[in-house]
């Protein structure tokens, strides 16, 4: 068994409008391990975009624990919490968030930026990491220049410069064709791989589910099920794993 990076013991989440409470996540209680990849899958306020909230410490459970590493997030004060996701955490959003006055490269320098790390050594790991996604000749291009594929390579090569221990991805292909869907999925899964990271992704969609090895399925704020999965690590081989057996390569545990 691998070293845990999260455990999550019995976590619930009320949240309260006016006289009505509502309960967005009910008893939850999982581990997620170091150098997995994991896909939180559900429809629309099913509560996974609330468990990863969780997991980044960008809310906090009503009732039970967070335990990152050893230590329990929810114990944790806001200035520790952004110190946690500074040093610990990276993202990936559906909508890009980049600055639109910043260049690429400044975009991609962000993080190590509010890490205070010396202006030299951020460019050199900008103009790295945009390389490594495919933007080496687009560093001095602004997000109103790039098209949405390449706008969401910004955001990766932004996730993974400080060489983070957890990557969360938050519907990071909500806004993309079919085509740059995959592009953006095999390139965010081989960084992680080859980095050994931990990778979390929350999608409604069950192709993006297939390159997880793991996938939690949420239901009405509980976890349905879990399934254990062959992942893959590129749309070709997802491709040839639906010709050779039909994709039947899962093995499912009820939670």
């Amino acid at each position: 068994m691998l070293e845990a990076i999260f455990d999550l013991r019995n976590v619930r989440k009320v949240y309260r409008m006016g006289e009505e409470r509502i309960v967005a996540l009910e008893d939850i209680s999982i581990r997620f391990e170091k150098g997995k990849i994991y896909c939180l899958l559900g429809t629309s306020g099913s509560g996974k975009s609330t468990l990863l909230n969780m997991l980044a410490g960008l809310e906090k459970p009503t009732k039970g624990s967070i335990i990152f590493m050893g230590k329990p997030l929810e114990k944790l004060n806001e200035k520790q919490l952004a110190l946690y996701r500074q040093r610990y955490v990276g993202f990936v959003f559906q909508s890009y968030n980049l600055l639109p006055t910043l260049t690429a490269l400044e975009n991609v320098t962000l993080p190590l930026t509010f890490r205070k790390v010396k202006r030299r050594e951020r460019i050199k790991r900008a103009r790295v990491m945009l390389k490594a996604v495919g933007l080496g000749n687009r560093a001095r291009h602004k997000p109103s220049e790039l098209s949405g594929g390449q706008q969401q390579r910004v955001s990766i090569a932004r996730a993974f410069i400080n060489n983070p221990q957890v990557v969360f991805a938050d519907e990071p292909t909500g806004n993309l064709d079919t085509k740059t869907t995959f592009e953006m999925m095999d390139l965010i899964i081989g960084i992680a791989r080859e980095r050994q990271q931990t990778l979390v992704i929350v999608t409604h969609d069950t192709e993006i589910a297939q390159y997880a090895d793991q996938v939690i399925n949420i239901r009405d704020g509980s976890i349905e099920s879990i399934t254990e999965r062959k992942a893959i690590t590129s749309r070709s081989e997802m491709e040839s794993e639906n010709v050779i057996d039909g994709g039947n390569n899962n093995e499912e545990t009820g939670v």
